[in-house]
């Protein structure tokens, strides 16, 4: 089981008990089809829909358990928009139009289920009135706005192996006067540019990046075994490539990952950190790796490269190679429709080809 998904159903488990039990009978419906983490949002998406209405008088409730059918029921219009209201306008943390769109849409889904698929001991449903019905939520990510966000923030065609290359080489002489920094940099080159160029050259999300395990690469086939996102089948891992351009960055980090990082033999994972003054490594997190692409791309001069916009650089140039549905295999997506984004991201390359045609 991955890493991330045994943690965020622990989280869950502990979360939902503290919910009212129509909530809990929801949560038990969806487990079979959505991941924990999934439902992990969604407990919380109900944990500020309640805390509100509490907050505003619509519940008598003196905790989110109390909170009853009855009081969803009688919910007004207006309550609906007060609350879309307070997601956006709160001076505190006001939210985005995509986190404000999903909130609905969690609550949408738990009034749906209530109202059209649980049923009493009579046979009848549990919320006779569904006011989220009415609630239109409009899309709001749309696959060319998308690209045109992620425009001039990607790597494109070299720049995809000289960052690489920095990280072996161009950081070291940027940071050399700094003890700290370059004796870090001696360190962890190897396994840093490694991580760089695995994402680059397969796509991976750093999340899949994290819960590898040693023996989940199969470096002379070029394959790795992932545990891939959406996928609740906890016994298969899916079988996903990587270019020949990560091969010799793998097999360089892998001759160090037990001496360098002091790994014991019972330590499964393929990245490995070793914090200062620890006896041994463990196991990369997700932030460390993400921090640390950020401290190379700003030396990089590409200050608003992330981790996950290496797995865009990817899949961009992937996809000038092959066509969507190899591109949407290849990156675990569940439609074609997020892959869109790279047809879009491509539209430029597509015309200057169209003029080269013209020309010949």
């Amino acid at each position: 089981m991955s890493i991330q998904k045994n943690s965020d159903r622990k989280h869950l488990d502990q979360r939902v008990v503290r919910m009212p039990w129509f909530v809990q009978q929801f949560i038990d419906y969806k487990r079979p089809d959505l991941s924990p983490s999934t439902l992990l949002e969604y407990i919380r998406d109900y944990e500020s829909f309640f805390g509100w209405l509490r907050a505003e008088g619509l519940s008598a409730a003196d905790n989110n358990t109390n909170i009853t059918l009855l009081e969803l029921e009688t919910l007004h219009m207006d309550s609906i928009v007060g609350y879309r209201l307070y997601l956006t306008t709160r001076a505190e943390s006001a939210n985005s139009r995509v986190t404000v769109s999903r909130k609905l849409s969690a609550l949408r889904s738990l009034f749906h289920y209530l109202s059209q698929i649980a049923e009493d001991e009579n046979f009848y449903p549990l919320l006779k009135r569904n006011i989220m019905a009415k609630v239109e939520i409009k899309r709001i990510h749309k696959p060319k706005d998308t690209a045109a966000k992620l425009k001039g923030k990607i790597l494109e065609e070299e720049e995809l192996l000289e960052f690489v290359g920095y990280i072996y080489e161009g950081y070291g002489r940027d940071v050399e006067s700094n003890k700290q920094a370059y004796y870090s940099f001696q360190q962890n080159r190897e396994r840093d540019a490694c991580i760089a160029s695995l994402i680059l050259n397969s796509g991976l999300r750093v999340s899949e990046v994290v819960n590898l395990n040693i023996d989940d690469l199969d470096i002379n086939n070029k394959l790795l075994y992932v545990y891939r996102k959406g996928n609740n089948d906890e016994t298969f891992k899916t079988p996903v490539y990587f270019r020949e351009q990560a091969k010799d960055d793998l097999a360089q980090y892998i001759s160090l990952r037990q001496t360098r990082y002091k790994t014991p033999k019972r330590e499964k994972a393929l990245f490995i950190a070793l914090p200062n003054g620890a006896q041994e490594g463990k196991r990369m997190t997700k932030r460390a790796i993400q921090e640390m692409i950020i401290k190379y791309a700003k030396r990089f001069g590409k200050p608003y490269l992330t981790v996950h916009k290496l797995r865009h650089s990817f899949a961009t140039d992937y996809y000038l190679q092959n066509d969507i549905y190899k591109t949407k295999e290849q990156l675990g997506h569940a439609s074609t429709e997020t892959t869109e984004v790279y047809a879009h991201l491509t539209d430029k390359t597509m015309s200057e080809a169209i003029e080269r045609r013209q020309d010949s």
